[in-house]
């Protein structure tokens, strides 16, 4: 179910960066959704967002830059190798200048390059370009 929540988040990102919007509403949160904007945040995707009443149903607050194309989180399980990140990349992604995978690996959730630069490998979480 977290990654069903997941999706719906970054598929409503997507729509308001489409109508031009500068703020989104995400509801309901999970741990694994403010994780995955942190690294979006960090990459320069989003400007910020904020975490409202997290131990109840809350809400995030995301602030949009007008750079995000595409990000889905993937609904299903799939493992990858440290080896093998690099050619999920090329293959999900659409250039090698920009996107990012994020992967929840057992040092926590991080995205393709320093998953490769730290030499872990995880699970999938998602994309965003």
């Amino acid at each position: 179910m977290g990654r069903r929540i997941l999706n719906d988040a970054l598929r409503a990102i997507v729509n308001a960066e489409r109508r031009n919007k500068s703020t989104v509403e995400l509801r309901p949160i999970s741990t694994v959704m403010s994780s995955f904007l942190k690294i979006m945040k960090e990459r320069g995707y989003i400007k910020n967002f904020h975490v409202y009443d997290p131990h109840r149903v809350g809400r995030i607050t995301v602030e949009l830059q007008g750079r995000v194309n595409d990000c889905r989180a993937l609904t299903y399980r799939q493992d990858i190798k440290a080896k093998d990140i690099e050619a999920y990349t090329l293959r999900t992604l659409p250039t090698r200048q920009w996107g990012y995978v994020v992967i929840t690996t057992p040092d926590g959730i991080l995205d393709h390059e320093e998953a490769i630069g730290r030499n872990v490998g995880g699970q999938v979480l998602g994309y965003f370009h």
